[in-house]
């Protein structure tokens, strides 16, 4: 399942988009303007971008050209109503992947995110391994010594989250924003079960848990 960010300030727009490809199966990570995404962007790895050209604050150009000088090699598409030859050449200097002129169709999104996806220049890590805990993502298989753990979609979400990012430490509000961000069960209480029961999951007899609890501060995943 390809991890994708959204950042697009029209909010019917961006409903449209994100209802279309959660029907693709595409798993989806929402921003409103560029600042969100440029800090989305530091947290986690996605597969691909959609940016549109025209935000408030900071233009998707902007964001593109500071994503691309800290070295982010995710692919880019670029949703604009420009249409002139300086326009694209101004966004392909800046490192936009393709374009997507406004207004367009889903099916017309969807070919040009597959075109991307084939792309073989992505950061993306495909299997994650830390201890004797293997993802991949390109199955969705999670084992533990070897053997497959079945985990609900947020329990993975929260796995993957924190296996990129092992011995940081992350405060709950964090957790919430980067893992239930587009759910409405977002809660402190859901993100204590959802961890309980990852780590009865993942758990080896006798051994503590790698989801440490920093007390007063938040979680951690660590030998």
């Amino acid at each position: 399942m390809a991890k994708v960010l959204v950042v697009e300030d029209d909010t019917a727009l961006q409903r449209m988009i994100s209802d279309w490809l959660t029907l693709e199966h595409y798993s989806l990570e929402l921003a409103g303007d560029g600042k969100d995404a440029l800090e989305k962007l530091k947290f986690y790895q996605y597969d691909v971008v959609i940016l549109d050209w025209q935000l408030p604050g900071m233009s998707g150009i902007e964001v593109i050209r500071e994503y691309r000088s800290a070295g982010g090699k995710t692919p880019v598409l670029m949703l604009t109503g420009k249409s002139t030859i300086p326009d694209k050449e101004e966004g392909f200097d800046s490192g936009v992947d393709d374009y997507l002129t406004k207004p367009f169709h889903m099916k017309e999104l969807s070919a040009r995110l597959r075109a991307l996806l084939r792309r073989p220049t992505t950061l993306v890590t495909e299997v994650l391994e830390y201890g004797a805990l293997h993802m991949d993502r390109r199955t969705h298989v999670v084992l533990i010594h070897g053997k497959a753990v079945d985990l609900k979609p947020t329990e993975y979400a929260l796995l993957e989250f924190l296996m990129r990012h092992p011995g940081q430490v992350f405060a709950a509000e964090v957790l919430l924003d980067r893992v239930w961000s587009s759910q409405s069960d977002s809660s402190v209480d859901a993100l204590t079960t959802c961890i309980k029961r990852l780590r009865k999951k993942i758990s080896v007899e006798g051994q503590e848990s790698i989801i440490k609890t920093v007390y007063g501060v938040g979680y951690k995943l660590e030998l």
